[in-house]
């Protein structure tokens, strides 16, 4: 279903709870697996991912549909996630242990994950990347994002996610390369 035949059901009569239950419908995988890939751990991406709903169902009223759905949950699950993960990493201030380590650990100890050593290996060398620089290479490796589409979510321009990208790519390259991986 097209945003366009969504939002016209959205602004017929008695059709917003349609709507959004097609919104849901339509972009809770993509959202899910999108917040997964920045906090590794399944229940915290299912919470985020029920606190971007709540966020979009209580600002669809003022929605202005001139920009894609896709892009505009996106942005919400994203900033979801920063926040999240802004509240971890202060939490975590005083461990011994860096929260970019917890993350990795948490790929290792997800019941749910099911691939191999070296997916294993890529995920965790994926999670010590800044939050930021995380959200682009997971958008754009994994989704095959393009660079516009990512900057419109991040609200940023296409050369410095870019350039983001391109830095991501290399680090995980070079550790990969370091341990005897590729």
């Amino acid at each position: 279903m097209t945003d366009r035949e969504i939002q016209e059901i959205y602004k017929g009569e008695g059709g917003q709870n349609q709507a959004f239950n097609l919104i849901v419908r339509e972009y809770s995988k993509r959202l899910y697996w999108h917040l997964r890939e920045l906090v590794f751990s399944h229940e915290d991406a299912d919470d985020l991912l029920q606190n971007t709903f709540l966020k979009a169902w209580k600002s669809l009223p003022s929605f202005r549909w001139e920009s894609g759905l896709y892009t505009w949950l996106y942005r919400i699950a994203t900033n979801e996630a920063f926040t999240f993960l802004k509240k971890e990493r202060f939490n975590n201030k005083f461990s011994l242990t860096s929260y970019e380590t917890k993350l990795a650990n948490r790929i290792a100890d997800d019941p749910y994950f099911r691939g191999d050593a070296i997916q294993m290996l890529l995920q965790q060398e994926v999670a010590k990347l800044p939050d930021r620089q995380r959200a682009i290479f997971s958008m754009r490796y994994f989704h095959e994002m393009e660079y516009a589409r990512i900057a419109e979510i991040l609200d940023s321009n296409p050369d410095a996610v870019k350039a983001s990208y391109s830095l991501a790519y290399k680090k995980i390259e070079k550790h990969l390369k370091d341990v005897g991986e590729v």
